[in-house]
């Protein structure tokens, strides 16, 4: 899968803003990251790739059966 980039800077300067210590600010941030790491999180890449695997795939099972029909069609004639 893609790596999802994750600002820690700006995160922290965002949450001290909003008023927590900058303590509390980088505990969150770390926790945050360290979820979003374990996180199996697929991206708008990943949903692409596996939706042409399964085109290419769904194409080729099409072209099998048109076959096996085609076959069943000349045997039975």
């Amino acid at each position: 899968m893609a790596t999802i980039t994750f600002d820690t800077l700006k995160f922290v300067t965002r949450l001290k803003e909003s008023g927590l210590s900058e303590n509390q600010a980088i505990a969150i941030t770390e926790a945050f990251r360290d979820a979003h790491i374990e996180a199996e999180v697929a991206t708008k890449t990943d949903l692409r790739e596996m939706e042409q695997r399964l085109i290419i795939k769904l194409a080729g099972m099409t072209i099998v059966t048109v076959g096996l029909v085609a076959t069943v069609v000349k045997l039975v004639h």
